[in-house]
């Protein structure tokens, strides 16, 4: 794979100003091809632009388990030897690894589930909190208006008003625990190397480590606060080899 100059996979991205991946949900995707080294090329799109482009591309947006449907997201890829295009983290996951199976990536454990779980109900809180209402500050005026207006329609109040300290603080204090208690999780087989399942990444690293690195691209104070607890630190540094092209 390695000596492989052309691209087999077109990586669509989230665009930002400082011109580097940020969304976690991408992350995920880019550890996987980085550590896979897969060839890929990255488009970037700005929020507005993403459901037209990929309209454009022919994908159609599925249901959820509820029964609503999913909106038009990043990452979408078009897999360049078969013209196929997919969109969405999960299933693209499944496509990789299912068409470059080495070296493995675990997609799932009964370890990782639950820190995955427990990372969206804990650390979640804190995102919300501290990084989404940061995260318009590197975005271009075009990206900014429709983030503003789509989030403050959800949220029913000014992204601003997340930002008040005393608030954030308590928001804060309200999860040490828990990010404590999943940090832990993460170290489980530390004896047998600096990933969750041991000597080598898996997704639920993936999914840690590119939740960290948007912190870290909007805010570098957010994501010092976030890697203070144990496990949080260590994980992210094992997988920065995988945050560059290795292809």
């Amino acid at each position: 794979m390695a000596a492989q100059t052309e691209p087999e996979i077109v990586l669509y991205d989230l665009a930002c100003t400082k011109n580097v991946c940020f969304s976690p949900v991408v992350w995920r995707i880019r550890l996987m091809l980085n550590y896979k080294r897969i060839p890929y090329r990255t488009i970037f799109l700005e929020f507005p632009d993403i459901e037209p482009t990929l309209k454009g591309l022919g994908l159609v947006p599925g249901e959820s388990v509820s029964g609503h449907q999913i909106k038009y997201t990043v990452p979408a890829i078009q897999h360049v030897p078969t013209n196929k295009y997919m969109m969405d983290s999960a299933p693209i996951a499944q496509f990789l690894e299912s068409t470059y199976p080495d070296p493995p990536v675990p997609l799932t454990s009964e370890l990782g589930r639950e820190i995955e779980a427990k990372a969206r109900a804990v650390v979640g809180l804190t995102f919300r909190a501290s990084v989404m209402p940061r995260e318009i500050g590197i975005l271009s005026p075009r990206a900014q208006e429709y983030f503003r207006r789509t989030r403050e329609a959800a949220l029913e109040y000014r992204l601003e008003d997340l930002l008040d300290p005393d608030k954030e603080e308590q928001a804060w204090n309200a999860v040490g625990d828990g990010m404590r208690a999943i940090g832990e999780l993460m170290r489980t087989h530390k004896a047998d190397g600096p990933f969750i399942l041991g000597a080598r990444p898996s997704y639920t690293d993936f999914f840690i480590a590119g939740s960290l690195q948007f912190a870290r691209v909007v805010d570098e104070g957010v994501f010092q606060r976030n890697i203070k607890y144990p496990g949080y630190k260590e994980l992210y540094e094992a997988c920065l080899p995988f945050m560059e092209k290795r292809g």
